[in-house]
């Protein structure tokens, strides 16, 4: 373990994280004491109307599997929320940058981009000049489902999917950028061929910062179905298998605590940072988000209700599976996260609340105050969007059992329903989440129960929910000071990064705030207790039932969908 005096910040020194979501870009601004001294953000929706995006997106009219979203957005939003902070910030204390974004995204760089990026004007607002320097002006992003083919096909040529995953560490989803990347080379060859280098969002943001093409850290690198997850570089069998030329295209990987380089003269100029700022690599939205909640008990799992909702954890002996992804842990090279990641979240509870809750949160929790648990034996599968986790097109699915969680499996004979009555709408689409959750993490060998959970995001701060939470995976719940622990993991890591450049070597996250965790903006508080009593245990003994339940009507959902196609 480092002595302290290895692991001390300067006094005075400030440590900016970014988050780069599907929806908004947030900054969090932590001092030398991880305590958190600025927030803000921007709504890409609201605040850039102008780019014409629903939920941070867009979708295409003609194939609505294809969903994107403007690169220069992105430029446009980091821009202004500098903006935005600067009142209340003094840039030239700021030490070190670094960034989280969704993962996934692609963003293709036209020949002679590099140049543009080099000599940007800092008397001229960024987007404008960037206008010029992209391939094309959209990037694929994670809710894109439109790979299907360009997925089979990767799977194929490196030996099937579960190869694959443990090749790579996850399977070919149509999310990950190695299909996008195929389905960019094969429909649009012109863009491809006209392309200089390809970033995925967290490289972008961080290339805007350096002035120059940053690396795509190892860990949000993957989930590119491009990466050897045991070394840790490219694999050469996986870049044939995507596009020709590819390994030049995507440049080399770098560990998530490396620097990228330091702020470029735009942002020194037009901000007033210091010309020693450094810009610690940035990385993908969950690996920031388990950086964030201080996340490093094997017995721990985590819980982000966001846009996407992701499960994850720590393993120090990864197990490829076909439901879960592998990544490295972008705070310890030694060991992985193991992450499950479903696309039909926050959007698809609140299409839920605007049905049958009348578009009221509070209505919604009523619902659930009103409801039992176990929901009288009826299970809901929403699918408002094309679903990851099983892999099932956009759908509604309602089950009925005649014996509810009672007895065996044999004999929980479900029958279909049409519709239920709208409390037991809003509790099943909730219980329904945790039980998948619950079932694929334990398939994939998370801990379940765990000794805890650590839930963020939006509905994090709702009690009732994470009080099912509780219930379902059989422990207690925590929750972070902030729901957006990703742009708080961002700026630790920014911290974390500054010490490990300066020292010349990798140094343990831990020793930021060893003994003095509670006192820092990185504490978590006990928001749902998991009680132990007769009364708790009987209950999660009926949902294990009902977990088991739920996984087998799920494998004949996707057995029927593949049958069907």
């Amino acid at each position: 373990m480092a002595g302290a005096q290895h692991c001390r910040l300067p006094d005075g020194s400030l440590f900016l994280g970014f988050d780069c979501s599907t929806q908004s870009l947030k900054a969090t601004v932590l001092d030398a004491g991880l305590t958190a001294v600025a927030y803000d953000s921007v709504h890409f929706d609201s605040d850039l109307p102008h780019y014409a995006t629903r939920g941070g997106v867009r979708r295409d009219p003609a194939d609505p599997a294809r969903v994107v979203s403007p690169a220069l957005m992105w430029a446009e939003a980091l821009e202004l929320l500098l903006h935005r902070l600067r009142p209340r910030l003094d840039y030239a204390r700021v030490a070190a940058v670094s960034g989280s974004a969704q993962q996934h995204g692609s963003v293709y760089w036209k020949e002679g981009a590099a140049a543009a990026l080099a000599s940007l004007d800092p008397a001229k607002s960024l987007a404008p000049q960037l206008a010029g320097a992209l391939a094309t002006p959209e990037s694929p992003v994670w809710m894109d489902s439109s790979t299907t083919a360009q997925c089979r096909e990767v799977e194929a040529a490196l030996g099937g999917a579960l190869e694959l995953a443990r090749l790579t560490g996850c399977r070919a989803h149509e999310r990950c950028t190695g299909p996008q990347i195929r389905k960019m080379y094969q429909t649009r060859r012109r863009v491809y061929d006209s392309t200089e280098r390809i970033s995925l969002v967290s490289s972008f943001m961080a290339s805007l910062l350096i002035g120059g093409y940053a690396c795509i850290d190892e860990t949000d690198g993957a989930g590119m179905n491009l990466m050897d997850i045991a070394t840790r570089d490219l694999r050469r069998d996986a870049l044939e298998a995507t596009a020709p030329n590819l390994q030049d295209k995507i440049g080399k990987l770098a560990p998530a605590h490396a620097a990228a380089g330091t702020l470029s003269p735009y942002f020194v100029q037009r901000f007033q940072f210091t010309t020693n700022c450094i810009v610690v690599q940035w990385s993908g939205d969950n690996p920031n988000s388990l950086a964030g909640l201080t996340l490093s008990d094997p017995g721990d799992l985590a819980i982000s209700l966001g846009t996407s909702d992701t499960v994850f954890g720590i393993t120090d002996f990864p197990e490829p599976s076909l439901d879960g992804n592998i990544l490295p842990n972008p705070v310890d090279p030694n060991t992985y996260m193991v992450m499950l990641c479903y696309k039909n979240g926050s959007l698809t509870r609140e299409d839920v609340r605007n049905h049958y809750a009348e578009g009221s949160w509070d209505v919604f929790n009523k619902h659930l105050e009103k409801t039992p648990p176990l929901n009288e034996g009826k299970l809901g599968y929403y699918y408002k969007e094309p679903e990851i986790l099983p892999p099932l097109p956009a759908g509604f699915h309602r089950y009925g059992f005649d014996n509810s969680a009672s007895g065996s499996l044999d004999e929980m004979v479900e029958h279909n329903i049409d519709q239920f009555d709208p409390p037991s709408e809003v509790r099943a689409i909730i219980e329904g989440q945790f039980l998948s959750m619950r079932g694929h993490a334990e398939s994939c060998g998370l801990p379940v129960p765990p000794k805890r959970i650590i839930a963020t995001g939006g509905a994090s701060s709702n009690q009732i929910i994470l009080k099912i939470m509780a219930s379902i995976f059989g422990c207690p719940v925590y929750t972070v000071q902030r729901p957006d622990s990703a742009s708080l993991g961002a700026a630790l890591r920014a911290a974390h990064g500054w010490l490990c450049n300066r020292q010349g070597r990798f140094l343990p996250v831990t020793c930021l705030h060893s003994g003095r965790l509670d006192k820092t903006s990185l504490s978590v508080k006990l928001a749902a207790p998991f009680g132990g009593s007769e009364k708790d245990i009987d209950l999660l003994k009926k949902y294990t039932l009902l977990v088991k339940k739920r996984l087998e009507i799920e494998q004949k959902l996707v057995e029927r969908c593949r049958t069907a196609t």
